[in-house]
């Protein structure tokens, strides 16, 4: 996968102690993932990269959840 990202996506950004939970939406997909990272500084960058990549992944299969292959 490139670098660059063509589709819209909407980031959901929440604290939940010492955590932050980023959910990315694909908003023409519907497809929505979540990660979780540390609330400290400089994390959620990497925390919303992850969550990015998840999206990616979810769109690239169809939406399908891992735990569906089984």
């Amino acid at each position: 996968m490139s670098a660059s990202y063509d589709r819209q996506v909407i980031f959901e950004i929440i604290q939940l102690g010492d955590y932050i939970k980023v959910s990315a939406v694909d908003p023409v997909t519907l497809i929505e993932v979540s990660a979780i990272g540390p609330a400290k500084a400089g994390a959620l960058a990497a925390v919303k990269q992850v969550a990015l990549q998840k999206l990616k992944r979810a769109i690239a299969r169809g939406g399908a959840a891992a735990e569906d292959d089984d």
